[in-house]
């Protein structure tokens, strides 16, 4: 899933994609590196960004979505938590949406992607850092509501995908324990995301800037290969498909 962020501020490019002809340059360049669909985010979601309203989303979002289109033969996600800019995109063009509150943010999203036949990608998130019982058996309620919730709109589990949200809700210590441990999201038997491109659990680790943050974000899309993920959201597309190519040869496919 290569990343098109159309927005001022995002944490790594922020303000480099946010006009069409540029937003169309990046699509063009998101497809041709090797990617298999692209995510379009309007409104950053990076710890302090400022809100916007539905209409200055719109207004970045939807002239994007149809040159996009234009430029990319690849499928399209948006990344939203606002139930009327998904429908809206949802009749641009889009077939996914990518909600990082899971459709328990807005009462409407699932009845959104439910009605438009779409498919949903389902990420885990919360207020805060406390997790008294543990942080796994917390994300496992959290997906289970989650699926609750789809099923009720009548979104069938073969168009869902859970990204157990690294980055948010979660202090650093948290983050890297979900990366250890992302084996345990198979249980779902559900495809499964993961979306750590260049964030601030890699420069925790590192102490280094989003800007060099590239290696350590290709480690955890071998750990995410190795744990059985199907797919990794990323900035540096071509560099990610090149080690998540070595790592299905090392981890996943049989030449037997």
């Amino acid at each position: 899933m290569g990343i098109l962020n159309v927005t001022p501020d995002s944490f790594f490019d922020g303000g480099r994609n946010n006009s069409p002809d540029a937003a169309e340059a990046r699509a063009r360049q998101i497809e041709a590196e090797g990617a298999d669909w692209i995510d379009l985010g309007a409104e950053s979601s990076r710890p302090g960004a400022v809100a916007i309203s539905e209409a200055e989303e719109l207004k970045r979002l939807l002239p994007v979505i149809a040159r996009a289109r234009a430029a990319s033969r690849l499928p399209l996600s948006v990344d939203t938590t606002k139930a009327s800019v998904a429908q809206a995109a949802l009749a641009a063009g889009a077939t996914w949406i990518n909600d990082i509150w899971g459709l328990q943010g807005d009462a409407r999203m699932a009845g959104v992607v439910a009605e438009a036949g779409a498919s949903v990608v389902i990420m885990h998130n919360q207020h805060g850092t406390d997790y008294p019982e543990g942080i796994f058996p917390a994300i496992q309620r959290y997906f289970e509501r989650s699926l609750h919730l789809a099923g009720r709109a009548g979104i069938p589990h073969t168009r869902v995908m859970l990204d157990p949200g690294i980055g948010f809700g979660k202090t650093p210590a948290q983050n890297l324990e979900v990366l250890r441990g992302l084996k345990e999201f198979q249980r779902f038997g559900l495809p499964l995301l993961l979306g750590a491109s260049r964030k601030s659990v890699l420069g925790h680790v590192l102490n280094l800037p989003p800007a060099e943050r590239l290696e350590a974000s290709l480690a955890t899309t071998v750990a995410a290969v190795a744990a059985g993920f199907d797919a990794v959201r990323v900035h540096d597309v071509q560099a990610h498909v090149r080690t998540a190519r070595t790592a299905d040869a090392l981890y996943r496919i049989s030449h037997g």
